[in-house]
Formats: C-alpha cells, sequence, structure tokens
C-alpha cells in the first residue's frame, strides 16, 4: 500500500482517496448542499461524498445561516431556489451568503423555470443546474465553479 499512516494507526485518507482514482481537487473541498426534500438532499449528498467531496447539509435558511457564521471550511454553497413555501428563498440565501462570505461561489438548481429576472439576481460566482440533473452534470457544474468557472 502507497501512502503513510496516521498516529491512529490508520491508513491516511490520501492514501484511499488515491486508490479510489478520486482527483485531488474534490476531496479537498467542501460542499453545503441546500434542500428542503430529504430525498433529494440525501441523494446529492451521496453523489457528492461518492466523488470526493465533503459535504455539509441544510433543509432551511436558518441552518444555513448558522453554518455560514461558524468557521466551517465551505468551498461551494449548492442550493435549490425553492425552500419551502418560499419560491425565490434560495437568491436570498445566496445574496446574504455573498455578504458573509464573498469569494463563496454559488450553485443554484430548481425544477422551475429560471427567469431572466431571477438570473438577473444571481451572485456573480453562480452558475445554475436545472432539475432534474444526472450525477455527472452535477459534479461538473460543481468542478466548473470551484475552478473558477
Amino acid at each position: 500500500m502507497t501512502g503513510g499512516v496516521e498516529p491512529s494507526g490508520h491508513p491516511m485518507l490520501m492514501t484511499g482517496l488515491a486508490n479510489a482514482g478520486l482527483s485531488g481537487d474534490a476531496f479537498m473541498s467542501t460542499i453545503l448542499i441546500v434542500e428542503d426534500e430529504a430525498p433529494l438532499l440525501i441523494l446529492a449528498e451521496s453523489v457528492l461524498q461518492g466523488a470526493g467531496y465533503e459535504t455539509l447539509t441544510a433543509a432551511t435558511s436558518t441552518e444555513v445561516q448558522s453554518i455560514i457564521q461558524s468557521d466551517a471550511q465551505i468551498d461551494l454553497l449548492f442550493t435549490d431556489l425553492g425552500l419551502g413555501d418560499q419560491l425565490e428563498a434560495g437568491l436570498e440565501l445566496g445574496r446574504s451568503t455573498a455578504e458573509a462570505r464573498p469569494a463563496l461561489p454559488i450553485l443554484y438548481t430548481s425544477g422551475r423555470a429560471l427567469t431572466d429576472g431571477m438570473r438577473s439576481l444571481f451572485i456573480e460566482k453562480s452558475d445554475f443546474l436545472p432539475k432534474p440533473y444526472t450525477n455527472d452534470q452535477l459534479i461538473a457544474a460543481i468542478k466548473h465553479l470551484l475552478k473558477g468557472g
């Protein structure tokens, strides 16, 4: 086995990820996933963890604000535009997140059609991924934004 051993005697995370063929970009990045539909949240978390990303999850704007205000490492926010009864809560969440963490890229998603008015409210470092999306599309969109896309 290549790689090292942590003081605990367990193989280092880097070794396991390298053996799994995961890219160095993924295992170094933490994605905050915001989705109010539990099955979609679980699916996105599973897909991103399987691709080597660390994940944090939230189902409400209140949970997100708590995480954003903490010292947690977050490299990208992935949020649904509609949260609960509020059809554009994800846009407000994006704006408030950009105030607290201006460098944080945001990937918005929704099953609803995106209007020009909504797109004009996106922060500069953001993109939109329409639902339904494939696992590969999600991973590609995140990689693109993390690389400065």
